[in-house]
């Protein structure tokens, strides 16, 4: 596979990753934090890096946006739900395993 279709090939499944965040609304940042060590506002900050080396501005709320499909605030308060005692013991613990 040359360079520029690898590119496109991996560009198209980071937008396809980003689709299925946005319609799995269900599944918390913490979650995924535990799970894969990393969320929503890993691939924004990701995201905001990326164009920043290739000489863009975007800020990391801009960078959010993209991501979650909506302003952040909007996101927290239609799908995220407060943490449960197990799931920051459970983040505390992958933390540290991955420190």
């Amino acid at each position: 596979m040359d360079d520029r279709t690898r590119t496109e090939v991996e560009a198209a499944a980071f937008r396809r990753l980003v689709k299925h965040l946005q319609a799995r609304t269900d599944v918390q940042n913490i979650e995924l934090m535990i799970l894969a060590s990393f969320c929503r506002n890993c691939l924004a900050k990701w995201y905001a890096a990326a164009a920043e080396e290739r000489g863009e501005t975007l800020s990391y709320d801009d960078a959010r946006e993209i991501i979650y499909d909506m302003p952040y605030g909007q996101w927290k308060t239609n799908h995220q739900a407060e943490a449960t005692p197990e799931q920051l013991e459970r983040f505390e613990a992958a933390r540290n395993k991955h420190s």
